[in-house]
């Protein structure tokens, strides 16, 4: 008879949500958690900077374990601070944020009126570059200790497309991160692809029903509640912005809470495969720190290493904190309610 999985360390999936320059955060939690040693990933599935983060902790745990994880995670970072010739972040007047540089604030204004390929028509792109130099894509499809979900949105269709382990490509991820008014469309496939976020930010469904483990733990970068009504028509757009790609979030996941209520309705001798895989899986969640919700959403689009270190000092905070009030939790019971989350 096949004795059930049963890790000896605890083991959870990972959920990375996309944010831009606020992915930096989640660099932060996950260094808290490889640095802590006492966790194991099974599947991580990613969006956008999510998905960035992902495939260089796949790369870096495949490389050289916990630690060379750390290192390509500071690594990516670091590169992407010093893609640009200013520093696209600088601090607030009052020393306790960060806004986005003229330049670059000016550059996004322009978004409105022309198209990537007018504003950039040699097609430069320094993630492109950066991906290039320190991920091995062709080793990673073959060796990579987790399974990975990269979510990418059709942009003909609005589909999703998922990218799984065996068929990721540096396109895939270059796609899932693919800001339609700022880079252009990628091509898989003959077929145009936007950001990940507008189908899935990220996607839960391949966490609960394809890995063996059946805790999750969403590392998410937008608040599920803001504290103040936007009113300025800046705030207004970048709000509504905010809700779009985090709609098929919340979606899925009152989906998850709704379907775990109604399996909870049926005697346990009833249920199918699907029905207690449902009943048996376990959610968590790291919400962002509150200094990342105060930040103007333009700064997504920032890179900064002063910016992205001060976004992996709070993200450690909340990973830290994590770890200290529910690392009992996993392989046990939920930490979070998802009935009082998302419904």
């Amino acid at each position: 008879m096949k004795l059930p999985w049963r890790p000896a360390t605890p083991v959870v999936n990972l959920a990375l949500q996309g944010g831009g320059a606020h992915g930096a955060f989640t660099w932060g939690v996950l260094d808290a958690l490889l640095e802590d040693g006492r966790l194991a990933f099974d599947g991580v599935s990613g969006t956008s900077a999510g998905a960035m983060n992902a495939v260089v902790l796949a790369h870096g745990l495949m490389a050289g374990g916990r630690d060379g994880a750390r290192q390509a995670l500071r690594d990516f970072w670091t590169a992407v601070a010093e893609s640009l010739p200013f520093e696209a972040a600088i601090p607030t007047a009052d020393g306790e944020g960060f806004q986005l540089a003229s330049p670059l604030r000016l550059m996004l204004q322009w978004t409105h009126y022309f198209s990537p390929g007018q504003l950039n028509p040699f097609d430069l792109n320094p993630l492109r570059d950066i991906l290039r130099a320190q991920i091995d894509f062709d080793r990673l499809r073959q060796a990579s200790p987790v399974m990975l979900f990269i979510a990418t949105t059709e942009a003909n269709s609005g589909k999703l497309r998922l990218f799984r382990t065996p068929e990721l490509v540096i396109e895939a991820v270059l796609a899932s991160a693919c800001l339609p008014r700022l880079h252009r469309s990628v091509m898989i496939d003959g077929q145009a692809h936007w950001d990940g976020g507008y189908a899935a930010n990220p996607a839960i469904y391949p966490l609960v029903l394809d890995c063996r483990t059946r805790d999750t733990l969403l590392v998410m970068l937008s608040p599920l509640k803001w504290a103040q009504t936007p009113q300025s028509a800046q705030a207004i757009g970048e709000r509504t912005l905010e809700l779009a790609f985090n709609a098929t979030f919340l979606r899925e996941m009152r989906m998850f809470a709704h379907l775990r209520e109604r399996v909870d309705t049926i005697a346990w001798w009833r249920r199918g495969p699907l029905e207690r895989r449902l009943a048996r899986a376990r959610y968590h969640a790291i919400e962002p720190h509150a200094r990342v919700h105060a930040l103007d959403t333009d700064t997504k689009a920032a890179a900064s290493l002063r910016f992205f270190e001060m976004l992996f000092g709070l993200g450690r905070e909340q990973g830290q904190a994590w770890l200290s009030a529910h690392l009992g939790d996993v392989g046990r019971r939920s930490s979070v309610d998802l009935a009082a989350l998302f419904y």
